[in-house]
C-alpha cells in the first residue's frame, strides 16, 4: 500500500469535484444491493469509463451501461487519467472509475477487489470529503488489520501484496472538510479491469 497524504491540491480537489458532478448528472448515483440477499449497499455509488462496476441480486460485475438509464458511463476525467499515468507507472489505462458516495453514517466492510482479470495493475484511489478512517488487513479475512485516517486530497494505491489485500471503511468523520456542501465523502476507485490481448471480458462488458 502507499498513501500519498495531501497529493491533490484544494483548487484541484475543486476541479475534480466539479469533473465528478458533470459525470453524476449523466450517471445518477444508484444504491448498489447485496447478491442474493438484495440487502442495500451504505454507500451510492455510479461510474466512469468504458466499464462500471455493479452489484446486484445477479451478484458481482462489471457492465458497459448504467443499469437505471441504459447509457454507456461517462468517460473518466482527464486529470485522473493523468493521475494513474503519473503514479502507477502501468503501461495500460484504466477501464473503470467507481464513485462512492459515503453518507456521514456509511460504511464499507472488509472485502478484497477481485472482479478482475488483471491483478497486475494496481488500484488507485482519491479521497474528497470528510475524512475516513480506512481499514487494511491481509490476504485472508483472518489476518490482523491496521486503521489509516484518510483525508481530502488524499490518494491510496493498493499493489503488489496488498493489491488482492481486505480492507474497508469504518467511519467517517463529519465536519472535517468543506470541501463538499453537506457532511460526507466521494471515493474515486481506478481499476484496470481486463488483461491486454484477452479474449475473455466481463460478462456484459464491450472493448474501446
Amino acid at each position: 500500500m502507499r498513501l500519498l497524504s495531501a497529493h491533490l491540491a484544494p483548487e484541484i480537489q475543486k476541479a475534480l469535484l466539479k469533473d465528478i458532478r458533470a459525470i453524476v448528472a449523466k450517471a445518477p448515483l444508484f444504491t448498489p444491493t447485496m447478491p442474493r440477499w438484495g440487502k442495500p449497499l451504505s454507500v451510492r455509488m455510479s461510474n466512469c469509463g468504458p466499464l462500471g462496476w455493479l452489484s446486484d441480486k445477479s451478484g458481482y460485475r462489471y457492465e458497459p451501461v448504467h443499469p437505471v438509464t441504459g447509457q454507456p458511463w461517462p468517460a473518466i476525467p482527464d486529470r485522473l487519467m493523468q493521475l494513474w499515468q503519473d503514479l502507477t507507472g502501468y503501461p495500460l489505462p484504466p477501464e473503470a472509475c467507481l464513485i462512492n458516495y459515503y453518507r456521514p453514517d456509511a460504511k464499507m466492510g472488509l472485502h478484497v477487489d477481485n472482479d478482475e482479470e488483471d491483478f497486475d495493475a494496481p488500484i488507485l484511489s482519491v479521497s474528497l470529503g470528510d475524512d475516513a478512517r480506512f481499514r487494511l488487513g491481509g490476504r485472508e479475512r483472518k489476518d490482523p488489520t491496521q486503521s489509516f485516517l484518510l483525508q481530502s486530497g488524499d490518494v491510496l494505491l493498493l499493489e503488489g501484496e496488498d493489491r488482492l489485500a481486505y480492507h474497508g471503511v469504518d467511519k467517517i468523520y463529519p465536519g472535517t472538510s468543506t470541501l463538499l456542501k453537506e457532511p460526507g465523502r466521494i471515493n474515486l476507485t481506478m481499476r484496470r479491469v481486463t488483461k491486454a490481448g484477452s479474449d475473455t471480458r466481463p460478462e456484459g462488458a464491450s472493448r474501446d
